[in-house]
């Protein structure tokens, strides 16, 4: 009996906790592109949270977000990618640190993070190739629930990609801000955040814009309706100046909690390339993912 009344408690823990310490986010990617549709790419993200999230209040997608909650992650994305007879395994691996500083003033928002990308050639027609990358970002929440903030990113490869932006905003938007920067290395950041009631319901609205300049410009634009604290519809725009690299994409996402600590969600991006006249397209160009998703927290 003792070991059942465990078993019951742990379990409730699980299912129906207001408050959780870890998160641990899993996605996959299925990609068509112009000449290849045969892709994918598997991730992992662990995140640690320095005190308890309150998750009662508000969506519970947002919950870290309303707490301003520092912490730290752990990620890793893998994807088989070939296309013009190229075979190659993407390795992704990234730290990253959030932290959220009280003031006299206004909440001060602070972040570092480092992924390091490595390509590993499956035939002849590629060679290897591997990368990293760093990126600082400072902000502050000027109004409740209002983050703006600006970074730097230093990229010394175009293979290096930002692990947490797969993870977060998925393979295609993530590969073509990577190009963005370009032999530039070096880039200019800004983003903002928002997310509040909606007056009068049980909904709440999000907004996030972001911002970066290297090599070209790209910037992308992000909105998701909560209807419920569960449930969340969400849009999504993204557009790059650089040439050798979808013009724009756009996305759609669905994300239902089925419990405060376990949620599932699907996600479809479609990168749209447009050529100059008289130029031929040799790299992947279209490209459409369908990706699934699920976090589990406690």
């Amino acid at each position: 009996m003792k070991k059942l009344g465990l078993a019951t408690a742990l379990l409730l823990a699980m299912t129906g906790a207001q408050a959780y310490q870890f998160e641990v986010q899993g996605q996959s990617e299925y990609i068509d592109t112009t000449v290849n549709d045969k892709d994918f790419t598997g991730g992992l993200q662990g995140t640690y949270y320095f005190k308890n999230v309150d998750s009662s209040k508000g969506p519970l997608a947002e919950a870290a977000f309303l707490n301003q909650a520092s912490n730290v992650s752990l990620a890793y994305n893998f994807g088989e990618l070939g296309s013009n007879g190229i075979d190659i395994a993407a390795h992704n691996f990234g730290a990253k640190a959030e932290v959220y500083v009280p003031t006299p003033y206004v909440p001060v928002y602070t972040s570092a993070s480092y992924s390091h990308t490595i390509l590993d050639s499956k035939n002849n027609n590629a060679s290897d190739d591997q990368g990293d990358r760093y990126a600082l970002e400072v902000g502050a929440l000027p109004i409740n629930n209002f983050l703006v903030a600006v970074g730097y990113t230093s990229a010394a490869d175009q293979a290096a990609i930002d692990a947490f932006n797969v993870m977060g905003n998925g393979v295609a938007k993530a590969t073509a801000e990577a190009v963005t920067i370009g032999e530039d290395q070096d880039a200019i950041t800004a983003r903002t955040k928002y997310v509040g009631a909606i007056d009068g319901t049980n909904m709440a609205i999000g907004f996030e814009s972001g911002l970066i300049y290297g090599d070209a410009t790209a910037y992308q634009f992000k909105t998701d309706l909560y209807v419920t604290p569960q449930i969340s519809v969400g849009a999504s725009y993204a557009a790059s100046s650089y040439d050798g690299t979808p013009d724009s994409a756009w996305g759609a996402n669905v994300n239902y909690f089925i419990t405060p600590a376990i949620a599932v969600g699907a996600s479809y991006v479609n990168a749209n390339y447009e050529a100059n006249k008289g130029e031929a397209v040799s790299f992947a160009g279209d490209t459409q993912t369908v990706g699934l998703n699920a976090k589990f927290r406690f």
